[in-house]
Formats: C-alpha cells, structure tokens, sequence
C-alpha cells in the first residue's frame, strides 16, 4: 500500500508530485478526477491551512471529505488504532491524519487497506515541504542552483524540508542552537540522499554562516503545539535566531522569506520581513491547495 507519512515515502516521484502541483494550478489537468472518491481527515490538533487545503482540494477534485475530530471517534475513547484504521477502510478511499505522535500515524497505516497520508506528526510535515518546493520553484527557478537556509528550531517542518531539498538536490542550511537541532534520524537520510543529488546539507548555530548567500530564507514558531511548558525557554534560547531586516542582509538581495504559518511578528520574524516585499508566505499557502490535489491525486486516483 503506498503511503504518505514522509517526504521518503516519495523520494523518487517528488518531481512529477510537484509537475501534477503546477498542472493542477494551472488548470491543465483533467475536470473531477478522484468522481465518487471519498477522504476521511483525522484531526489530533487544530488546523487551518491542511484542514481546509485538503477539504476544498477534495471538492474540487470531485471528491468528498469527511472531517473527523479526536472526539468524533472512538479513538478518542480508548478505541485502538488498529480497529480504526479497518472500519475506517472499509468506508473510505484514503485516510488523511494529522496527529500528535508520528508512531500512530505509522500504525495506522500498517493496518489500513487504502492510502494514509499525513497532514502533520511531531517528526514531519511532508505535505508543507511539497508546497514550498512548488513556491520555491515558482518564484527561484531550478533547484540546484539553490540554497535554502531555515532558521531557529529544527522542528517537523525543518525535517521535511531536509529530505525534500535532498531529493530535489537543492543545498540546504539549517541555523539552530544547541539542542535544537533537527531529529538525527532525518539529518543521517538527508546527508545521504544529498550525495546522490549532489548538493550539500548543513546544520549550525552559526546563523551567519547558514543564512550568507541563501536564496530563500525559512523560519517557523519558536513555540509549537505542544511546547507550550517550555515557552520561556525556548524564547530565550532562540532569541537572537529571529529573521529581521539585519538578517536577511547576509543573503542574497533578491532572497526570498518563507513561513509555514502561523506566525507570530515580533518573536521568530520582524513585521517588516514578513509583511514586506521579499515575503511570499501568502503563495505558500495558496500552493497547499495545490500540492494537496497533487498528492490525493497521485494516492487516490
């Protein structure tokens, strides 16, 4: 069964997911493709972007959704994901999820009989990493000739993001402190599927060094669902990782500033970066749309 739990999942189709993206933006593709296809969306935490993405994506494709909150299932009882994930299958074509614990995404996909695909875990964020290639692509150009640099906490996004620019061969910087760094895991796979794209993969807390020269500069919250204890800390510790007008001085003139979103001006980014000129957060989230009709698509058809 193929799943969508990791940008790894689609490391060999990650260029004709982005190809179907464009097609899709562009209108270029078939009218009411995934007709009588249905999606169940299993939401652990809140959303706007993947929820309404991923909703819409549906209707558009001709499909339908059916959104599910922890307290609309039994899950939420005490059910076991593996009961779920059979009746669940037996109604549905596909399963989205987007969940606290990357290991019960993983369950339910070993016990569902049609295609999961994950909308968020605490370990990646496959679906945001396929839209900001889309946009990194349509404002940049050619990967290769790339350097993306994400600052601050190397969280799930930042994981993604190193297996999807290791895949598209596009040099990846990631400016963190110490004990922020990316899963090491993920930092091991995208190391070696960077050699075989040949481009390079670094990780520092020298956030001068990370952001000289890059082409696209990534930031994220300081403070995720779920960190919500060591919000202080984790303010003081990335304090000075903030993306500002200094900041974004020692990349390239015409860089560009991206955010996954939610954002909160005035902690990880300055307003007059993301409310300025280089700022294209706004077609990131648009490309979800996108990318998520790309990869139901790619899963359901």
């Amino acid at each position: 069964m193929n799943n969508l739990l990791s940008i790894c999942d689609i490391k060999d189709d990650i260029l004709e997911i982005l190809d179907l993206a464009k097609r899709f933006k562009n209108g270029e593709m078939e009218e009411k493709p995934l007709k009588d296809k249905s999606l169940a969306m299993i939401f652990e935490k809140s959303s706007t972007r993947t929820r309404v993405s991923f909703d819409i994506g549906m209707y558009q494709l001709g499909g339908q959704s059916l959104f599910l909150s922890q307290s609309d299932l039994q899950m939420g009882r005490g059910e076991p994901i593996a009961d779920t994930a059979k009746v669940l299958s037996r109604y549905v074509d596909g399963i989205m999820i987007r969940a606290v614990n990357h290991s019960d995404v993983e369950q339910l996909a070993k016990e569902a009989d049609v295609p999961v695909i994950s909308g968020l875990t605490n370990i990646e964020h496959p679906c945001q990493a396929l839209a900001d290639l889309q946009t990194i692509e349509e404002h940049l150009g050619d990967f290769k000739n790339l350097k993306l640099c994400y600052v601050g906490d190397g969280n799930n996004v930042c994981n993604s993001l190193l297996l999807a620019s290791a895949c598209v061969g596009m040099d990846m910087s990631v400016a963190c402190p110490e004990g922020y760094e990316p899963n090491s895991e993920i930092i091991k796979i995208a190391s070696e599927l960077s050699k075989k794209t040949n481009c390079t993969i670094t990780i520092s807390p020298d956030i001068e060094k990370c952001v000289k020269d890059a082409d696209a500069v990534y930031t994220d919250v300081w403070v995720s669902m779920g960190d919500e204890a060591e919000q202080e800390k984790r303010m003081n510790d990335l304090l000075k990782y903030q993306v500002n007008v200094d900041l974004m001085k020692l990349a390239k003139e015409n860089a560009i500033f991206m955010h996954c979103l939610p954002a909160i001006r005035g902690q990880e980014v300055s307003s007059e970066i993301i409310d300025g000129p280089q700022s294209v957060i706004f077609d990131e989230a648009e490309n979800r749309l996108h990318a998520q009709k790309a990869v139901l698509y790619y899963f359901l058809k």
